[in-house]
């Protein structure tokens, strides 16, 4: 009886020693759609969409906190907003970057701003009490609605209302949010009047939607702006007359309570250091050159004398 006990002490302790061990790995135990309890008052939580582009942001801002001595723990790679918001409301995390334009349509249903002045404007009235939004960064990243060469050429396609005759016949292909949101396939039906034959859930302008277009399983994909995928392939970016998809300016949101002067500071300095061509050679040092996030933002850091 008393080994039996013994095993059984024992076995607990691995499996809360694992748990810590995974807790401090770098997973994503959020990944799921679960939460974590919330970290010390004196530690920063930064989390990631999962998207290169962004677990790179969460790499620079997370580095730039651990320079001026916060304590730091990461989450990437956590998913879409529809999960990392609930998170950042939980006290799962407490920061991560993010794009004007995207976070007002979801915190504002009745968003109407375009410009990059007039998004950052109408998103700080609409984000909730207990958050906030630091500066914005001149760095933009939009969502865009990408063809191969190949495609543009057959229908002398060159922005998205040129699709309108042939949607009916085209497979759509994106994030699986992309369904439902307002810049998404609803968007695409209330502003140019598309109906696609089939929408194709993909990835966050990852591999999948770069592979499904090389090969023709979809024939329209939604491809960030900053993504090098672009350039690399010859892609064709589409014009968006109609303003579609607004001003995308990076920026840190974050849980109020948790700024103080050194942290904003610390992030703000981020901000005025961002460019959109600056955003794009360090996600196309990750993405094509396949470095390192953690390096690429060190090295970015330290060339901009912030860590």
């Amino acid at each position: 009886m008393m080994n039996r006990t013994r095993i059984a002490l024992a076995l607990v302790a691995s499996a809360a020693m694992l748990a810590v061990a995974s807790c401090g790995s770098g997973s994503d135990p959020l990944a799921s759609g679960g939460s974590t309890k919330a970290a010390s008052a004196g530690t920063i939580v930064v989390g990631s969409a999962n998207f290169p582009e962004n677990a790179l942001l969460a790499e620079i801002y997370a580095g730039a906190l651990s320079a001026k001595g916060i304590t730091v723990e990461k989450k990437l790679n956590i998913g879409s907003r529809e999960t990392y918001i609930p998170a950042l409301k939980d006290g799962s995390i407490d920061l991560i970057p993010e794009y004007t334009g995207a976070l007002d349509q979801y915190f504002n249903k009745d968003a109407k701003a375009t410009g990059a002045d007039d998004v950052y404007a109408e998103l700080k009235a609409a984000v909730p009490a207990t958050l906030t939004i630091l500066d914005k960064s001149a760095a933009e990243d939009k969502n865009a609605l990408v063809v191969t060469k190949e495609t543009a050429d057959k229908y002398n396609l060159k922005t998205i209302a040129d699709l309108q005759p042939i949607a009916k016949d085209l497979t759509l292909g994106g994030p699986p949010e992309m369904k439902t949101r307002l810049t998404g396939v609803p968007g695409l039906k209330r502003v140019y009047n598309l109906d696609f034959k089939t929408f194709r859930p993909l990835d966050a302008s990852g591999p999948l939607s770069v592979q499904a277009l090389k090969n023709g399983q979809v024939d329209v994909a939604n491809i960030f702006t900053t993504d090098p995928s672009i350039a690399e392939n010859g892609f064709v970016v589409l014009g968006d007359p109609k303003g579609l998809f607004v001003a995308q300016n990076v920026v840190p949101l974050i849980t109020k309570s948790k700024v103080n002067d050194t942290i904003a500071a610390a992030l703000n300095a981020i901000s005025a250091k961002l460019d959109t061509a600056t955003l794009g050679a360090l996600v196309k040092e990750v993405v094509v050159d396949k470095l390192d996030p953690a390096v690429v933002a060190k090295e970015f850091l330290t060339k901009n004398g912030l860590g």
